[in-house]
């Protein structure tokens, strides 16, 4: 069911203040939705809702790696029909084994499986029957490299998160992108000054001749949400990185 065919849907968006979270957030209101975007930094919020300019947008302060936090959001914005989130704190763990610190390796976990836990546990009793929650996983799962072995760990066990829970949640369904290498702020923590350098000999590599951009992602997410015959799935979004 696109999220047009549902009267003034409400999605919620973990991460939309920035990158792919920002993209679905502008895609959804034009769409006729009401969005509410969450994250830690209330600053960057406060930004994104400024350029956005639309009344039918809201945001929330929270951190989904804190159980109490992420069950007062859920008492305070009530029903909803959708669940996103884009959220992901990999800054340090893009380390060669010798140099990895434990913690930067504790906080993508955190964040990218505690999390996505959490806000099913205490967002799924809010959602219609006809909802739906969706994930963001990566190619690294896929094609792991050095110094990504942990998020290609914690991508591959989000995965087996998705398809649990859309068993556990039905009719609820349970789904997750997997984007490829896509042009967005968490590059910085990945490459550094390199990032242009590194993203455009991959474009070069890619099948389609380019990475991605935060609207392909975008595009991908909300047809999870609006397709009601999907669910425990995870969608490829990369530009055929799988074969190369």
């Amino acid at each position: 069911m696109p999220i047009t065919e549902i009267a003034e849907p409400r999605i919620l968006i973990i991460g939309g203040s920035s990158g792919m979270g920002l993209a679905l957030a502008k895609r959804a209101l034009a769409a006729g939705a009401k969005v509410i975007i969450a994250g830690r930094n209330t600053d960057k919020l406060q930004r994104a809702c400024a350029e956005l300019q639309n009344p039918s947008l809201s945001i929330e302060t929270v951190d989904i790696t804190q159980e109490s936090q992420v069950a007062d959001l859920f008492e305070r914005i009530g029903r909803l029909d959708h669940i996103v989130s884009t959220a992901a704190d990999i800054e340090g763990a893009y380390e060669l084994l010798p140099s990895l610190d434990l913690r930067a390796a504790q906080r993508v976990v955190e964040s990218k499986f505690y999390g996505p836990l959490l806000l099913a546990k205490y967002g799924s009793p809010l959602l219609s029957a006809t909802g739906s929650i969706t994930f963001t996983s990566g190619i690294a799962a896929y094609r792991p490299a050095a110094r990504g072995s942990v998020v290609a760990a914690v991508n591959a066990g989000l995965e087996g998160l998705v398809r649990a829970l859309a068993v556990e949640l039905a009719p609820i369904r349970v789904n997750a992108v997997s984007p490829g290498w896509v042009d967005t702020p968490i590059w910085t923590f990945v490459a550094g000054d390199q990032k242009e350098e590194t993203l455009g000999a991959m474009a070069k590599r890619l099948l389609v001749g380019r990475v991605g951009q935060p609207e392909d992602i975008a595009d991908a997410i909300s047809f999870l949400m609006g397709n009601a015959f999907t669910t425990g799935t995870i969608l490829h979004v990369e530009g055929g990185h799988r074969l190369i």
